[in-house]
């Protein structure tokens, strides 16, 4: 699967599901694991696994089964790694504190189209 129809698939799950502050990042150049990075934000634990599993869910349904997923059962950071993007859901508190996007030193190289997207 092509990278760009498999990140449409993650952020129109992430969407479905009512997740907030979705943030794409390339992280391409600055990782060998991964291409992109999608976190979302959940409103509660429960939430949380429920967007996540939503995702595993839609991506095998497309051909695409995730490489695993670590954190579900009620945790405030669920990880599913699709091999090319890797989805990252997480509580407000939980986001705050690891502050993924300052990790990977992406603030300003944020996925520009879908950024633009989403101001209107």
């Amino acid at each position: 699967m092509e990278l760009e129809p498999l990140k449409a698939l993650v952020i129109n799950s992430l969407e479905d599901l009512k997740a907030q502050n979705i943030t794409v990042l390339d992280v391409r150049g600055k990782s060998t694991i991964t291409d992109l990075m999608i976190i979302a934000t959940g409103t509660s634990s429960r939430h949380v696994g429920s967007i996540a599993s939503a995702v595993a869910m839609k991506a095998k349904e497309a051909g695409h089964a995730p490489l695993g997923e670590e954190g579900s059962g009620g945790s405030e950071w669920v990880l599913v790694d699709l091999n090319d993007i890797i989805v990252h859901v997480m509580t407000a508190q939980t986001r705050d504190f690891y502050n993924l996007e300052k990790l990977w030193g992406v603030n300003s190289n944020f996925d520009q189209a879908y950024t633009q997207a989403l101001a209107g």
